[in-house]
């Protein structure tokens, strides 16, 4: 009983400081990305049976240098502009590596626990979201939309006279969620969590921008009304991961007033575009949202794990995902309610917000970016993101074998080879090449997509490191390397 741990825990920074230079050296992304073409390599370094006797930290950091880091994702380099996911910038990472070792987790009266409330204040105010709104950090948009639906369903099932989160579903009551063809799927996943059931989110037509047809949305709730099957929310999105369309917030939220629907609003990718003045006002109407989702991780560039949910009212959420209380927890605090210690208090509690008891400090990372580059900073970057997106739409009308597939509305353009010789099948044939010949040469990696049966080449700018240069020379190679294997 009185041997030491094994776990070295006294030497953190000593361990942080010996992988310092991989890490360095692998942000320099020098030379072709060959994680891949080298897997069968690390895999192997990698796989061994479970150590019954440790080999201690050094075996541990020789590993992370030498094999692990170098082969990492590179989703942080400059041409990098794939799906919408990016790496974290400095200030975020250091925040990030503070609060797992100073604060591990986010309850408590510490300063990281503060950071939580102080952060999604300053996102609010950022966003132009009502400052009384009830924040929560998630760990994506996949649990922030959860949560959002979460609380749509609790105020939903009230409206019957039944608390959902005490007694479930009534029996044989039926609800539909509505939303456009270009919802992100971790909406479906949500309803089928929810037990409101995948086959219950109708998915509408969209117009020719992409967005949900709103006569098409009427006449369902309409239909729907008939039928006896209530509403349970509209989602709205904001920024479709596919093309980067805002639905119309404002019409729908009068939708949903005047059907007795709960307005949430997916702006997983898109809520941040709200910063530029171009595009502000295809957000109009936000405010009018009872919930809303964003992802700090994505153009916030904060590191991977930090999503967010906004709900109106803090009760419905609370009664929604309310952990009650336990002898442990809340009969552990302070009876008297004097703070000697930080274990007295729970601090800013956000335990009965979301689905995690136990979790990370999130909001530290966010609170580090706005402090590093501020409000204006950030509405900097959003611009400049969009205006590449314009500027590959002006580059490829200039080129006579290049072709827009859609505008841009946000930081996305899609388009693709076509020299008007061959049919659609051999162009998405042809474009899908020349896009998996952009991910092997790693020089410049956007994703795809498929727009109305059009195989598309899908540039998405959310990555801080994206030069001009970037955005200039990804448009060229594409036009060469389709006149190379035309």
């Amino acid at each position: 009983m009185n041997s030491p741990d094994l776990a070295d825990s006294d030497n953190v920074a000593d361990a942080i400081t010996r992988i310092l230079p991989a890490l360095k050296e692998f942000y320099q992304f020098q030379g072709p990305d060959l994680a891949a073409v080298r897997s069968t390599d690390w895999k192997s370094k990698l796989t061994t049976p479970l150590p019954q006797s440790g080999q201690g930290i050094d075996a541990v950091i020789d590993d992370l240098v030498h094999t692990i880091i170098p082969n990492g994702l590179r989703n942080g380099h400059p041409g990098f502009c794939g799906w919408v996911t990016t790496s974290p910038t400095s200030s975020g990472t250091a925040a990030h590596v503070a609060a797992a070792v100073a604060g591990s987790a986010r309850f408590w009266v510490q300063a990281f626990n503060y950071l939580e409330t102080l952060s999604l204040s300053w996102l609010k105010e950022l966003l132009g979201l009502p400052s009384s709104w009830q924040g929560t950090y998630t760990s994506g948009g996949s649990s922030a939309n959860l949560i959002g639906l979460g609380a749509a369903r609790q105020w939903a099932i009230e409206q019957m006279g039944v608390d959902p989160s005490m007694t479930g579903i009534p029996d044989g009551a039926r609800f539909h969620i509505y939303a456009s063809k270009e919802v992100h799927h971790v909406v479906n996943r949500a309803a089928a969590v929810l037990g409101i059931g995948r086959r219950n989110v109708v998915s509408l037509p969209t117009d020719h921008a992409h967005r949900v047809d709103l006569s098409h949305l009427e006449a369902r709730l309409k239909q729907d009304a008939k039928n006896g099957i209530r509403p349970l929310a509209l989602v709205a999105t904001a920024g479709t991961v596919n093309v980067g369309a805002i639905d119309p917030i404002n019409d729908m939220a009068d939708l949903a007033a005047n059907y007795g629907a709960w307005l949430h609003v997916d702006g997983a990718y898109g809520l941040f575009g709200k910063l530029d003045p171009r595009v502000a006002h295809l957000f109009e109407g936000l405010h009018r949202a009872d919930s809303a989702a964003a992802d700090p991780h994505k153009w916030l560039a904060a590191p991977l794990g930090n999503g967010v949910a906004f709900v109106r009212d803090a009760s419905i959420l609370g009664r929604a995902f309310t952990l009650e209380p336990a002898a442990y927890l809340e009969g552990s605090a302070s009876q008297d309610g004097v703070i000697k210690s930080p274990f007295d208090d729970f601090g800013e509690v956000y335990h009965d917000f979301n689905l995690d008891q136990s979790a990370p400090s999130r909001g530290v990372s966010v609170w580090a970016i706005l402090k590093e580059i501020g409000a204006d900073g950030i509405r900097d970057r959003v611009v400049r993101h969009n205006s590449y997106a314009r500027l590959v739409a002006e580059l490829v009308r200039q080129n006579p074998v290049l072709e827009v597939v859609t505008e841009p509305v946000l930081s996305i353009c899609c388009f693709r080879y076509n020299d008007g010789q061959k049919s659609q099948d051999e162009l998405n044939e042809l474009n899908a090449r020349i896009a998996a010949t952009l991910r092997s040469e790693s020089q410049f990696v956007p994703s795809t997509t498929v727009v109305n049966g059009t195989y598309a080449i899908r540039p998405c700018y959310i990555n801080p490191r994206v030069r001009e240069t970037d955005v200039r020379g990804l448009v060229n190679r594409v036009a060469e390397l389709g006149i190379e294997m035309n």
